[in-house]
């Protein structure tokens, strides 16, 4: 074999290393997981009449928009009255928060609330509302999102099971932007995880934990949301999971204000492996499947993306390819890939297709960004 001949063949493997890593990452595996959910689902041995005292945790950034809609909301919710305490952290707000939450304050014993005159991000915000909490569970939540009546009694059954440590609830996001196209995929994944107890992170606006299981966060950490179960998962085994019906509803935001959100995310999937690098030991993550497949692969995935792109021009382009049909399998794959990325430029000018193409391209870029934000230490911890 000729030395040309050879680079070809390596960069044909390669390429196809990669493109089974990018169909496996978003085809394979949600179909594993939801094929493993309906063959072998971990049953919950959960029991009606759970009532625990509940601490509601709430952090807000000049929230004043939503936050009058969101203290009824919670006050509406189908619980016990008596049992429920309601915590509210104003962090560094400006705008009428903290007016708001004095009003409140007035009419309801049961709320408290704390205020920084400094901005100091979520984590600290929690830590603070943790030293007054009361209540034997948590629930966690964030200032935009409603919730259905009957979500924290959703959230609490699954807590009876001991086994169980941390329950997330569904995010549910109105529109037809890519971004909520985008996120009914992501809650078929989340479903699957949940339903064999591995999920590896939680919606963070509706999510319940046990006080007990609850300790201090690290000032710095991103994503709250992830850290927890996973630490969680780490340290106690217990299983992460999900309740369907304990539904918070939100509207979809569009690509370029998904992008920051995204960007966040993926910088603290790097965070998390450099706080607990123990979640790469498939023997001391429970979760460790899960882990790589649904969140360190995608995290590969730009590159791969990016590879594929390059080595299939670069494959149609020699004048002495191994086979003919190799050739013209590599010239279709780099003008498909054109007619994608071409879809993503026209967005929601080529409908659902543009949409769904622009929010992939996003997620991707994002992905880039945030490891290069997370290298250089730049990505701010308030939100």
């Amino acid at each position: 074999m000729s030395m040309a001949a050879f680079r070809i063949e390596f960069a044909e493997y390669l390429a196809l290393s990669a493109i089974l890593v990018l169909i496996y990452t978003y085809a394979g595996y949600p179909l594993l997981a939801a094929l493993w959910a309906r063959l072998a689902p971990r049953p919950i041995l959960g029991r009606d009449g759970f009532e625990p005292t509940v601490s509601i945790c709430l952090s807000v950034y000049n929230g004043a928009a939503h936050l009058r809609d969101k203290l009824r909301n919670l006050q509406s919710l189908d619980y016990r009255a008596s049992k429920l305490q309601f915590l509210v952290y104003s962090d560094g707000s400006t705008d009428a928060t903290e007016d708001l939450l004095a009003e409140f304050g007035k009419s309801d014993s049961r709320m408290q609330f704390l205020s920084s005159p400094a901005r100091l991000g979520k984590p600290t915000a929690l830590n603070r509302l943790l030293q007054i909490a009361t209540g034997e569970v948590l629930l966690l939540c964030d200032v935009r999102q409603r919730m259905g009546p009957g979500a924290l009694k959703a959230l609490l059954r699954p807590l009876s099971d001991p086994s169980i440590g941390c329950v997330s609830g569904t995010l549910v996001l109105t529109g037809e932007t890519g971004p909520s196209l985008y996120w009914r995929y992501e809650r078929l994944i989340r479903a699957s995880e949940g339903r064999i107890g591995a999920m590896v992170g939680v919606s963070g606006c509706v999510y319940a934990v046990r006080r007990a299981d609850m300790s201090e966060l690290p000032h710095d950490i991103l994503l709250d949301d992830m850290f927890v179960p996973l630490r969680m998962a780490l340290t106690t085994r217990k299983r992460i999971v999900l309740a369907e019906s304990a539904e918070a509803h939100d509207t979809a935001y569009d690509d370029d204000r998904e992008f920051s959100r995204k960007v966040r995310t993926l910088a603290g999937n790097y965070q998390l492996i450099a706080k607990m690098p123990q979640l790469l030991i498939p023997g001391m993550n429970p979760v460790w499947f899960q882990m790589v497949s649904h969140k360190l692969l995608r995290l590969a995935c730009p590159w791969a993306l990016a590879f594929v792109f390059l080595t299939s021009l670069w494959l149609m382009t020699q004048h002495n390819p191994p086979t003919p049909s190799g050739f013209w399998t590599w010239r279709a794959l780099f003008f498909a890939q054109c007619l994608f990325y071409g879809l993503a430029l026209f967005g929601s000018n080529a409908k659902r297709p543009g949409n769904l193409a622009r929010t992939f391209v996003v997620l991707n870029a994002a992905a880039v960004v945030g490891l290069f934000r997370f290298v250089r230490g730049s990505q701010a911890i308030t939100w």
